[in-house]
C-alpha cells in the first residue's frame, strides 16, 4: 500500500491539524509554509544529502515562485528520522540561519518522544511567529502555496 509508512507516524486527523496550523500561521504572515513527508528517498536520490533533497523538493513545489520569496519548507524523511527547515532568500535575508537549528533541536525533542504531529506543529508554529516578526500579512495577501500536507 502507497503511504503505509506514513500512517505508523501519522492519523488522518494529525495531517489535518498540521494543515490547520499551517493555515492558522499563513492568516498572521504573508510568509508560505509547507511541510513535506517523505517514506523514504529514491533510488537516484540516495547520495544527496538532506538539503540537496529540501532543495529540489522546494523547486518541485513552487515555493522559489513565491512573490516575495517568503517560503518555508519543513521536510520529514520517515524511514531515515531525518527532516530539514529550508528558507527562501527572502527570509533568510532577515532571519539568521541558526534560528531554524533552534527550532530543528525543539522539534527533535518532540519526536524523540514519538510526538511526531506535535513537533511538526511545534515547528510550523515557531516558523510562523517568525515569519509574522519579520513578514506580517499584507491587505493584498493571497494564499500562493497548498497548505496540505505534501507526500
Amino acid at each position: 500500500m502507497k503511504n503505509n509508512l506514513i500512517y505508523n507516524f501519522f492519523t488522518d486527523d494529525d495531517l489535518l491539524r498540521i494543515s490547520d496550523k499551517i493555515k492558522e500561521m499563513e492568516d498572521i504572515t504573508s510568509g508560505e509554509i509547507r511541510v513535506s513527508v517523505k517514506e523514504h528517498r529514491k533510488l537516484l536520490q540516495r547520495k544527496k544529502s538532506v538539503h540537496e533533497l529540501a532543495l529540489a523538493e522546494f523547486i518541485r513545489l513552487k515555493m522559489h515562485e513565491t512573490r516575495d520569496k517568503t517560503g518555508i519548507l519543513i521536510i520529514i524523511l520517515l524511514e531515515e528520522r531525518k527532516f530539514h527547515i529550508l528558507a527562501d532568500e527572502g527570509i533568510n535575508e532577515k532571519v539568521p540561519d541558526n534560528t531554524w537549528d533552534d527550532i530543528s533541536n525543539e522539534m527533535q525533542t518532540e519526536f524523540q518522544k514519538g510526538l511526531f504531529s506535535e513537533g511538526i506543529i511545534l515547528g510550523v508554529e515557531k516558523v510562523g511567529k517568525i515569519l509574522q516578526v519579520h513578514f506580517p500579512i499584507k491587505a493584498d495577501d493571497t494564499n500562493e502555496l497548498s497548505n496540505k500536507v505534501e507526500f
